[in-house]
């Protein structure tokens, strides 16, 4: 079916059919148009306007699937009805129809938003061209609805995980001092009816009062992990080598009895929260102590700059991860060893991976089982030009006594 009319009052489109809006001052040029379209096996309908307001009219009385435009006529150019779908904020490919265009003005009316050019001369191109802009026009319309979806998803994602996070952190609050009560009286339990109560008394007393001291650590343990994302914390330059320099002196035991060796060399002012990366670097060191071989722990901290961020590592020598758990051991409460080799409730990798990701960077980690961990992870720099920031190497050695400048 094929209808042509100049006349906008005029009935509209049939359903299922394509409705085209032709600007041509020119009624032989748009009857050899519809044959091209006729003769493609085309269903369509054709308005045919000269003039803005006409245009403008069409527009808003049947809306195109596609507008065809000479590019110059007596009182309007074809590309100003471009400017007027902008306006309208309509989504509707325009292909411009003219007799002659040269290369270079076609190239400048693609640029500015035209779907594709078609000679007068070569309208047999025609039927082909506005298939691909409606199929173009197709896929665009899918992908925003696609991006919708994800966008939609993921603001839902980010109001499930506050959610989450606002109960972890209240529950775990709420939680400690109806736990601290159970914890205090099965202590005086003990205390006050050690050993006149029968051996399996004593047994089950020290068993409530232990899982009670579990429980109020596992606790604090997410209260702490909950904390991370959320406000209070202040973006601002970071000198990581003043962080590792406060991680030393708080960890000052911990090395002494370990008898380990930290090294830090050249690190960089980054773009976070000094709390967070100090938190960042303590955990990724006590693990490598806490993770220590048979030899004395010998940890090594760089950086080094990687496009806009840099790319910080922190290696040791201990007993190594294998390859199969590089990923779990960044959950929360995942352990790989049993409380009895190893304490702790698997919580500092998971807070380190939070942190890491707050700022925009990504933590992982290079291992085999037996020899060692590489910890490697990216934070953002201040500025593209940013420069190292450091004062040469700077170790600390448990065995010589020596402390960080």
């Amino acid at each position: 079916m094929t209808s042509i009319s100049t006349d906008t009052s005029g009935p509209g489109p049939q359903p299922g059919e394509l409705h085209v809006l032709h600007v041509e001052d020119n009624d032989l040029d748009a009857e050899l148009v519809a044959q091209a379209l006729r003769k493609a096996g085309f269903s369509f309908s054709v308005a045919v306007v000269q003039t803005e307001a006409k245009f403008e009219l069409e527009l808003r009385s049947h809306l195109p699937d596609v507008v065809l435009a000479d590019y110059n006529l007596p009182q309007w150019k074809g590309m100003e009805a471009l400017a007027v779908l902008r306006r309208e904020k309509l989504d509707i490919p325009l292909i411009l129809v003219s007799g002659a265009l040269g290369d270079v003005t076609a190239v400048d009316c693609i640029k500015r938003g035209a779907t594709d050019y078609v000679l007068k001369d070569g309208l047999a191109r025609l039927p082909e061209a506005i298939r691909r802009a409606l199929h173009e026009k197709h896929l665009l319309h899918l992908r925003r609805l696609a991006e919708g979806h994800l966008a939609r998803k993921v603001e839902e994602l980010a109001r499930s995980n506050a959610d989450l996070e606002q109960f972890a952190f209240v529950a775990s609050h709420d939680l400690q001092e109806p736990l601290r009560m159970v914890t205090a009286y099965t202590q005086l339990l003990r205390e006050r009816y050690r050993g006149q109560l029968d051996e399996n008394a004593d047994k089950y007393i020290a068993y409530a009062t232990e899982g009670a001291m579990r429980m109020q650590t596992l606790i604090q343990d997410l209260l702490a992990f909950s904390r991370i994302g959320r406000k209070g914390f202040v973006s601002g330059r970071t000198d990581c080598g003043a962080a590792m320099a406060e991680v030393m002196m708080s960890m000052g035991t911990a090395i002494q009895e370990s008898g380990a060796t930290i090294s830090y060399a050249g690190l960089p002012v980054v773009w976070s929260d000094r709390l967070q990366i100090t938190q960042l670097f303590q955990n990724l060191i006590a693990n490598a102590i806490k993770f220590r071989s048979g030899e004395p722990p010998v940890i090594s901290v760089q950086a080094e700059k990687s496009g806009e961020q840099w790319l910080f590592s922190v290696s040791d020598n201990g007993i190594g991860i294998a390859p199969e758990h590089a990923d779990n051991i960044f959950v929360v409460f995942q352990r790989l060893h049993t409380r009895t080799e190893y304490p702790g409730n698997g919580i500092g990798l998971a807070i380190c991976k939070k942190i890491v990701e707050r700022w925009g960077g990504k933590i992982w980690v290079e291992s085999e089982a037996g020899h060692g961990c590489t910890f490697k992870f990216t934070l953002p720099c201040e500025a593209p030009a940013e420069k190292e920031v450091g004062d040469g190497e700077r170790s600390m050695s448990a065995a010589a006594g020596s402390s960080p400048e």
